[in-house]
């Protein structure tokens, strides 16, 4: 018996194999977990391990894993103490056993810098849905990005929400998915599987309100006119991040 998946053929024992591999979830700080990577994980029965920085619990090591999914939080990727240098390590092993790799925020942070690239100061801080125009924080393909599996049936221009005052400078080798307006390198590829994204994508309601209510760079903005900004694109920022995490979960062979 053969089942269809992610356009391969897979044998029963295949499939078992993949039920069996679980996903690491790395959170920096408790408040910045998973969201609708995590609605999709269960919508999937996807088998997940996660673990947070904010209880005292450690990077384990990648290798098993099916994936790696490293999240955001307050550090810096510069930081010069034991957490982010062993953060920074597993995340070179992740690099170098060629596993599926997800970044977000401080999550493409690491990726980069544990690759070879510069994590930077930005410009400007980027702070929730409206740049400093008050247009809608907007990420763009690239030609490369617009021919990436991440990307796969999504359209080239993205609305996303932001929480960074650092930027990241790549090198050579690494591939640029898609810039910004106020901070050009948004979304990063390593390797073959490997992906950091500089923006947020998977806000959930609940993870807003928490974010709107805890976050020290978001206390300073005007929370009704962060209800208003959420609500305006919720349907579609919703949509678009659960087909690129889906993608993503494709790409990883789930």
């Amino acid at each position: 018996m053969k089942a269809f998946r992610n356009s391969k053929y897979y044998t029963v024992t295949d499939c078992i194999e993949i039920m069996k591999k679980e996903i690491l979830i790395v959170k920096n700080i408790t408040r910045e977990g998973p969201g609708l990577l995590e609605d999709l994980l269960n919508e999937f029965a996807i088998q997940y391990k996660v673990v947070d920085f904010s209880l005292g619990e450690s990077f384990p090591s990648p290798v098993g894993y099916g994936a790696v999914v490293v999240l955001g939080g307050p550090d810096s990727a510069n930081d010069e103490n034991n957490k982010m240098h062993n953060e920074l390590a597993r995340i070179r092993e992740t690099i170098d056993a060629h596993i599926p790799y997800l970044g977000i925020c401080l999550g493409l942070q690491t990726l980069v810098k544990a690759a070879g690239g510069k994590v930077v100061k930005n410009s400007v801080k980027e702070i929730g849905f409206r740049d400093p125009e008050s247009n809608n924080f907007a990420v763009i393909l690239t030609k490369e990005g617009k021919e990436d599996p991440l990307f796969k049936n999504l359209s080239s221009t993205l609305k996303v929400f932001h929480l960074h005052g650092e930027t990241v400078e790549v090198t050579g080798d690494m591939k640029l998915l898609a810039t910004g307006k106020f901070c050009h390198n948004q979304i990063i590829k390593v390797g073959q599987n490997a992906y950091g994204i500089q923006c947020h994508f998977e806000l959930t309601p609940g993870m807003f309100e928490e974010w709107v209510n805890k976050d020290p760079d978001l206390l300073l903005l005007d929370k009704e006119k962060l209800h208003e900004d959420f609500n305006a694109i919720r349907e579609e920022y919703t949509n678009t991040g659960k087909h690129l995490l889906r993608n993503f979960l494709h790409i990883a062979g789930f």
